[in-house]
């Protein structure tokens, strides 16, 4: 074939494609008209707002009230469309067509790999399907031992800061850090304080990388991206962060003896990992270091919050604390290690800890892609392959779901209540298919943390809880401090 021949058909190949992409365009510009989208500027839409990293988590929340139940951002090379009804919220989450995350996500490729939280696809049920076991109820038993050890470690570093006012979250996220390394990973010695400190600020940093990315359009496409010097800084960070997952990787391994794979014993997550990988499975060492570095992030950071958030709540409002320390002496007592059937006992003490992930969720939004066309339940058609925003933040905040939803209110998780409210209208751990395998890790680790806690010390107020400014960020992280005072209880 010659020259010319093979010419003319690329150049009909590339008509023909240009001209399908344009009718699409074309196609979902007309069906997302009708959705409401702040004003935008000429040829750029709301490029400007998106390129605002340091006003932009504010400027959400003013036009999820504005706006709801659905609004747009449109920008000259993506639509994304916010929704914020329950029902809507559901048509997504509940969904096998859409599990597919948002370009957000694959900025975090060079650190997380295609992981757990990252994947999607035959890959992604995969990996769910091998890490599920490590998460059962009777593990769980065996992780309460780990998190009482840990909690009594807590306690020891908050008694030398008694009659102080803390920031909370360096260490309460020492404490989320060791207790995932030796309960997920089974690695009993994390690294040493330095290494944890150079670990967690190489987490806020690579996080801050993604968000400069998207604050700078230019930035989206790889090819540009590579040749930047964020993209340096970016490869110091992930170095960090890899070497430390590497660590506890190796050592695992080191550990690990025949006995340790038997079919006999539960494993924990690394172990399954490398039991699966062993025995022929579809993963190899990078699959497992992907897995690592995902749960050792999502297993760790966002219950750091979750415990910080519970504290400051309970420092503001003291008749709470006191009912949720009441209620711990009278099923655990004053100084009984608790059990696994002792924390399902504190029914007060769960419905503060939701109430706290309603007003404070880890995660303050979900992203994905649609796989299909489908019709909103509110009226608007959403095209195949439209970036969905999911705010949970916003959901979890609304006062057509949740009547007074400033105030701090445990029996809005009665039985009745929640029965008599929308399934979707509380989502702190996601929902549908893809939701936290992780969920009840995270409330058997709040519970067991704040048991220690609250026995003996009381949490006086510091900072309002209702005046902490967020940062546009993953997880829910505030711009200052989480500060609370500690008094010893006598």
């Amino acid at each position: 074939m010659s020259f010319y021949v093979l010419l003319l058909i690329s150049t009909v190949l590339t008509i023909v494609l240009i001209r399908k992409a344009y009718k699409k365009f074309y196609r979902d510009e007309k069906l997302l008209q009708g959705i409401p989208h702040p004003p935008g500027v000429f040829l750029l839409g709301n490029l400007p707002l998106v390129m605002r990293a340091d006003t932009l988590f504010k400027k959400i929340r003013r036009y999820s009230k504005k706006y709801y139940p659905i609004y747009r951002f449109s920008t000259p090379y993506v639509n994304i469309v916010h929704l914020l009804d329950p029902n809507d919220i559901e048509l997504v989450l509940s969904s096998t067509k859409h599990l597919t995350k948002s370009k957000i996500y694959t900025f975090l490729h060079n650190w997380l790999g295609t992981g757990l939280l990252t994947s999607s696809g035959v890959k992604w049920h995969k990996r769910r399907k091998i890490l599920t076991p490590a998460f059962h109820f009777n593990i769980l038993q065996q992780f309460l031992v780990i998190f009482n050890d840990e909690t009594s470690r807590l306690v020891e570093k908050l008694h030398d800061k008694c009659d102080s006012t803390i920031n909370v979250v360096p260490l309460v996220t020492n404490f989320t850090l060791q207790t995932i390394a030796e309960t997920a990973m089974g690695f009993s010695s994390v690294i040493d304080e330095t290494g944890q400190k150079k670990y967690k600020a190489a987490i806020h940093e690579i996080v801050q990388i993604v968000f400069k990315r998207l604050a700078k359009p230019w930035l989206c496409f790889d090819p540009i991206f590579y040749f930047s010097k964020l993209a340096r800084e970016e490869s110091r960070v992930i170095k960090i962060l890899h070497d430390f997952s590497g660590n506890i990787i190796k050592e695992r391994e080191k550990e690990m003896t025949v006995e340790t794979y038997s079919k006999k014993k539960r494993l924990a997550m690394l172990d399954l990992l490398l039991s699966a990988k062993n025995q022929g499975a579809d993963i190899d060492n990078e699959g497992i270091r992907e897995e690592v570095d995902t749960f050792m992030f999502e297993g760790h950071d966002t219950t750091a919050m979750a415990i910080s958030y519970l504290l400051l709540v309970l420092a503001n409002l003291q008749d709470i604390q006191a009912q949720v320390l009441e209620e711990i002496l009278s099923v655990v007592g004053p100084t009984k290690v608790p059990t696994y059937d002792d924390l399902q006992e504190l029914r007060y003490t769960e419905r503060c800890i939701k109430e706290t992930l309603r007003l404070f969720p880890s995660v303050p939004f979900i992203s994905r892609i649609t796989g299909e066309e489908f019709r909103t339940r509110t009226g608007h058609t959403i095209p195949a392959e439209t970036v969905i925003h999911v705010h949970i933040f916003d959901v979890h905040r609304n006062d057509k779901l949740y009547p007074d939803p400033l105030k701090f209110d445990p029996d809005r998780f009665l039985p009745e209540n929640v029965s008599a409210r929308h399934p979707f209208a509380y989502i702190p751990f996601s929902a549908g298919p893809r939701n936290c395998i992780g969920q009840r890790f995270a409330l058997l680790e709040l519970k067991a943390a704040l048991c220690g806690i609250l026995r003996n010390f009381r949490l006086e107020k510091v900072d309002d809880m209702y005046e902490v400014e967020f940062k546009a960020d993953l997880v829910l992280r505030p711009i200052k401090d989480v500060k609370v005072k500690i008094l010893a209880r006598v």
